[in-house]
């Protein structure tokens, strides 16, 4: 925010001098803002008479007025010490002050001359000023309005309310009054009808708080004037983004871009060009945005900060945060201060998995932008992922083979730091066949365990625990265990691999059968640039039974919007058994394939006091053993509340009749098995334990 370093205003304090028409030239070019020939001027004065007061004043005021603060400063002392009672000689010391940038003595300062005069419009006026630049805003508009009760309507004393106007609102944003601070800047249209800055910090304002068609209607009031059409524009496209509307906020970049012309000034022309190769990669083409990078960086020795946020941008998006970070290095390099620089760099640091290092350069965001709502935000979200949470899942499920199962489920972690986290969860199930004597079992499930990330993309999760199974028939315990290590090998990859041992739960029969099962897991994840994903999984399986399984999953789908998601893709099931066994679904050879649909707005996604769904469709043939082909349907669905940010709940139900959710082979030739339950989320923690 700007404001006001003098009050502009220049007295004719002079005494009537023999030579004072001789000076006419000097006070003309004062009062015109030529402030250097008007040093030359009075310097000159000064040789033929270097005592006196006015020339003393006006070359004070040109040398001060001319960047030369300091050198003013001295001068006004050494003028105060020859007059010490002359107000006016106080008022331009005072000034001096102000433009040295040591407010806090000119606070003072001012405050002894008023307390002389208090109807100074001078006095009063750059005391205004002064408590403006200390960020003062309501005392500096109490005291501006004074001035202005000694001058009403005084041109530069409207200009310096103005401003303070506008550091108030700021602050107000910056609080998040938004309410406080439209009206506020609604005031400056009283005396400054359709004012750009203030315009332009309102539509600021609509953009921050979410009020999108108020901030269009406001840039749309800009551009009426033709030498704002570009600014006005580009405003635009960044509010249809805000919005969700990517497509047309590319549309009216592209409109902006054509509306440059030989009288463009080279400020406006590149924000213009930022603003469409952003639209670029807001709409995913990287191509044609590196295209136009690459015509900013070529052959250019020392690109500006803003071509290279461009670049650093495009990495962001395209998952290539070692080249984004280093961009950012560049970008600090040259400007410590650069905003696009240090929380660029957070997001960046925190995509890479260095979370430590992103808590540093949000919080060194948030010393050049005190309480900036992004930067503050960023490291809200970051302490939520870290802040220990409980989680709480009821579950009913039946199948069509008499099978029916009641389970509860309590979930916790308590993270200490970012890289290391303790695991527990707990299970209580009922499981009864009504087919076989109302077969009943109940299994109690406790596992403990530890995660650590060892690097930014390798991260080691071990638990172990028991299982207790009690039935009317046999009863016992058995070792669990679940180990993984999660890897992200190379951009938008990641792999899983992963020991499980766990025993054949599905039914009260196979509880009593007590099978235990060892796997071999593997997760295979590769995201594309162009909106292709796959995704495979496979189990390799050895049984207490002395049975042996192989299991192959795999998934190819693509991304048709971003918001809100869907995306369709073919998924393919393969699984054989060693033996065949009569008691669980074992073919030896078993082969799946469906198409799907899925319609998802994640929980991570949704704001506090928003919805979050998902639903999923799919459909396609299976082939069991050598038999002919059969069809299977799949159904998935959830609904979700997010009461605040550390809480939310919601429903989610399925029903499916792909036989490799079977358990018993005699339910496998007509099998339908259905699901649902509601599961509560809670964050119970303020704030993450290592920052207690």
């Amino acid at each position: 925010m700007k404001f006001l370093y003098s009050t502009l205003i220049f007295f004719l304090f002079f005494s009537i001098q023999s030579f004072s028409q001789d000076m006419q030239e000097g006070f003309t070019y004062l009062e015109t803002g030529k402030y250097k020939e008007a040093e030359v001027f009075f310097k000159d004065i000064l040789k033929e008479y270097p005592t006196n007061k006015t020339a003393r004043l006006c070359y004070g005021r040109a040398i001060g007025l001319n960047g030369k603060a300091t050198a003013a400063v001295t001068l006004f002392t050494n003028l105060l010490e020859d007059y010490p009672t002359d107000f006016e000689v106080k008022l331009n010391y005072a000034e001096s002050l102000l433009w040295s940038k040591n407010y806090p003595d000119a606070k003072v300062y001012y405050q002894k001359l008023l307390k002389e005069n208090d109807k100074s419009f001078a006095a009063l006026l750059g005391y205004a000023n002064t408590l403006s630049n200390l960020k003062e805003f309501d005392a500096a508009l109490i005291n501006v309005d004074k001035a202005l009760g000694v001058l009403p309507g005084n041109p530069n004393a409207l200009v310096s309310k103005k401003y303070m106007r506008l550091g108030l609102a700021s602050k107000k944003v910056s609080n998040q009054k938004y309410e406080e601070a439209e009206t506020i800047l609604k005031e400056n249209f009283t005396s400054f009808k359709d004012d750009k800055e203030t315009l332009l910090n309102l539509a600021n304002l609509y953009l921050i708080s979410k009020q999108i068609e108020k901030a269009k209607n406001t840039y749309e009031i800009i551009g009426k004037k033709p030498e704002d059409k570009l600014i006005s524009l580009n405003g635009i496209a960044l509010a249809h983004h805000l919005d969700g509307d990517d497509k047309t906020a590319l549309t009216v970049s592209k409109t902006a871009l054509k509306s440059i012309d030989k009288n463009t000034s080279e400020t406006l022309k590149n924000q213009t060009t930022e603003r469409y190769i952003q639209a670029l990669i807001w709409n995913k083409k990287y191509t044609s945005a590196k295209t136009e990078i690459d015509k900013l960086l070529d052959d250019n020795k020392n690109p500006e900060n803003w071509m290279l946020s461009l670049r650093a941008t495009l990495n962001i998006y395209k998952s290539d945060f070692k080249k984004s970070i280093a961009d950012y290095n560049l970008i600090l390099k040259k400007d410590s201060a650069s905003f696009d620089g240090n929380l660029g760099k957070a997001n960046a640091l925190k995509a890479s998995g260095f979370y430590n290092n992103a808590y540093k350069s949000a919080e060194n965001t948030l010393t050049f932008y005190e309480k900036q709502k992004d930067a503050s935000n960023f490291i809200k979200e970051l302490d939520l992922s870290f802040t220990p949470f409980v989680e709480t899942k009821y579950s009913y499920s039946y199948d069509n083979g008499d099978n029916e199962a009641n389970a509860y489920d309590l979930k916790a972690e308590v993270l200490f730091s970012t890289k290391f986290k303790i695991l527990a969860n707990y299970n209580f199930r009922t499981t009864l066949n009504n087919q076989i004597d109302s077969l009943k079992a109940t299994t109690n499930n406790l596992l403990l365990g530890v995660s650590y990330q060892l690097l930014n993309n390798l991260t080691l999760k071990g638990s172990f625990g028991i299982t207790s199974s009690d039935s009317e028939s046999k009863k016992y315990n058995q070792l669990l265990t679940d180990i993984s290590l999660n890897i992200k090998p190379f951009k938008l990859q990641s792999l899983e691999l992963g020991y499980k041992r766990d025993v054949q739960n599905f039914n009260a029969a196979l509880l009593n059968d007590e099978i235990v099962q060892n796997n071999l897991i593997l997760n295979y994840s590769l995201n594309t640039n162009f909106n292709l994903g796959w995704f495979t999984q496979y189990y390799y399986t050895w049984q207490s039974d002395e049975n042996v399984r192989n299991l192959l999953f795999t998934s190819l789908y693509y991304n048709i919007f971003a918001k809100p998601s869907i995306k369709a893709g073919l998924n393919y099931q393969n699984i054989s058994f060693k033996e065949s066994k009569d008691n669980y679904f074992s073919p030896s050879k078993f082969n799946a394939v469906e198409i799907f649909v899925n319609l998802i707005k994640d929980e991570t996604a949704a704001k506090k006091k928003e919805w979050f769904y998902g639903l999923t469709a799919a459909t396609g043939l299976q082939y069991i053993e050598n038999d002919d082909a059969q069809s299977t349907y799949r159904v998935q669905s959830n609904l979700g509340y997010k009461f605040s940010e550390r809480a939310l709940l919601n429903i989610y139900g399925l029903q499916s009749n792909i036989a490799s959710a079977a358990a018993s082979a005699t339910t496998t030739a007509s099998f339908t098995y259905t699901e649902f339950g509601i599961r509560f989320k809670w964050i119970f923690l303020k704030k993450p334990l290592y920052k207690k």
